[in-house]
């Protein structure tokens, strides 16, 4: 590998975005490629929570909190990302998990609190039916998802990265048992290492150089309403809705932070859910439908991130997780790290590629 390698991101949503800032900020050559315009597939259909929250097993836990202090110090570097901690009020568990969530996770060191009607009142003023108990995370946030990625992706081009939009990656290019650059459309593209971040698309990738990455792309609902004035102050965890305000002022909700089932019907789903939306809220009849995403999210089997370097694949290092809004500055950080210093941080320790190579 030269002095200053030269590495193939492909996928331009908010984890191939990040990983290619990342890159460039310490001193490789980069160019990024992604089949439509920069953004990606699944991140501009997200629901952009920040959290490190409940169903987390402690090494998982410790990897999402790394992730949102890494949000927080790149803000200082990226002026346009501007993360919103806006702080999440959830009572979107039963009573007896939600108490085990606090133990637990409070007991790991997130800022965790109960909440009764009251105060749930006070946070959150205009919800028809405050919650009699719920569980509150100041430190929780949110962030226009696409908009990120395009910041990661401009600060990433100030830095010299090329990005290609619209170009299709036709093959891996190997020679043996290396990757070694790309077809794109009807260019080859040489490259030290080729890193895949494609979301829903890398298993396919990985296909072609041998490398089994199992997973599930389920879709999920989200309605957008226009702009409004001030309904929500954060993050909202109801059982019937997740929903927040973005910073234009339109409100993003679904059946969970993954979206509503589309169903057959995505049209009719959507309409549900605003209606759903529209009677939770005080001057929630003012809201207006804006319209909808169906976004599909790339899942691995095990529910977990499969980032790092496939055994026996040299040159090519894969990145694709769920949770990608949450981890992006992290995982950006660590694949950096991986290939520029061949240097893997501990907390990527449990999820690497190998666990699925049977």
């Amino acid at each position: 590998m030269t002095t200053q390698p030269h590495i193939l991101v492909i996928g331009a949503g908010i984890i191939g975005a990040s990983i290619a800032y990342h890159l460039a900020r310490d001193g490789a050559r980069v160019t990024v490629v992604d089949g439509r315009e920069p953004g990606g597939v699944a991140t501009p259909a997200s629901f952009a929570w920040i959290n490190a929250s409940w169903g987390n097993p402690q090494a998982y836990f410790r990897l999402r909190r790394e992730s949102m202090a890494q949000w927080r110090r790149l803000t200082a570097e990226i002026s346009a990302l501007q993360p919103v901690w806006s702080g999440g009020l959830c009572w979107d568990l039963p009573p007896a998990e939600q108490q085990s969530y606090v133990r637990e996770h409070g007991g790991w060191g997130y800022g965790i609190r109960h909440v009764d009607r009251h105060e749930a009142t006070r946070l959150e003023p205009r919800l028809v039916s405050p919650p009699d108990a719920a569980v509150h995370v100041p430190e929780e946030g949110a962030v226009e998802p696409k908009a990120a990625a395009l910041a990661f992706l401009s600060a990433a081009q100030q830095l010299g990265a090329r990005l290609i939009a619209s170009a299709n990656v036709r093959t891996l290019t190997m020679q043996g048992d290396r990757i070694v650059g790309a077809d794109v459309d009807s260019q080859a593209i040489e490259a030290d290492e080729v890193v895949l971040a494609a979301g829903a698309g890398t298993p396919a990738l990985a296909t072609q150089a041998g490398v089994n990455l199992p997973m599930s792309a389920e879709p999920g609902l989200l309605v957008l309403s226009r702009p409004n004035g001030a309904l929500l102050n954060g993050l909202v965890l109801a059982p019937e809705l997740h929903m927040r305000q973005t910073s234009d002022g339109s409100i993003v909700a679904g059946a969970d932070f993954g979206g509503s089932d589309p169903g057959r019907d995505a049209a009719a789903t959507a309409r549900d859910v605003f209606l759903k939306l529209q009677s939770m809220l005080i001057g929630g009849d003012a809201l207006q439908l804006a319209g909808y995403t169906v976004g599909f999210r790339p899942m691995p089997a095990d529910g977990f991130p499969i980032v790092g370097r496939p055994a026996g694949r040299d040159g090519l290092y894969v990145a694709v997780l769920h949770s990608g809004i949450t981890l992006a500055p992290a995982v950006g950080k660590f694949a950096a790290d991986e290939l520029l210093r061949s240097r893997r941080d501990p907390l990527l320790a449990p999820y690497g590629p190998a666990r699925f190579a049977a």
